[in-house]
């Protein structure tokens, strides 16, 4: 059976690689990228059954990404994890506003990673 295939967006080390780290070791295919401008392009071309992504970023808007997403309905159904500083509320709101199914405070991805997949990945 092939593993189901996870794309992890992230500027920053840690907690990026963990995740992807972490989903490998949970049975996930994972293929992690960088560049905010990529994400469309990949989540097109691979058709991931999910989307794990930093939202606060150095340069740039994330929530334009996940709604670009969610306008293009060959993908929209992805379902997007983001995940940023606890005390970064109005980014958390704007992710939610924008097509994120979940934000997560960084500091607390990692633990909750199982939990956040299945309420992620759940039939709606």
């Amino acid at each position: 059976m092939t593993k189901p295939l996870a794309i992890v967006f992230h500027e920053s080390l840690l907690p990026g690689s963990q995740i992807a780290n972490r989903l490998t070791d949970q049975g996930w295919r994972v293929q992690t990228l960088n560049i905010a401008a990529n994400v469309l392009e990949l989540v097109r071309r691979e058709k991931p059954m999910l989307l794990v992504a930093q939202l606060a970023l150095r340069h740039g808007d994330f929530c334009g990404v996940i709604r670009d997403l969610k306008s293009d309905p060959a993908i929209a159904h992805v379902p997007v994890i983001g995940y940023t500083a606890l005390k970064n509320k109005q980014l958390q709101d704007d992710a939610v506003a924008a097509g994120a199914r979940l934000v997560a405070a960084d500091s607390a991805v990692l633990d909750q990673l199982p939990q956040l997949l299945e309420h992620a990945l759940a039939v709606e």
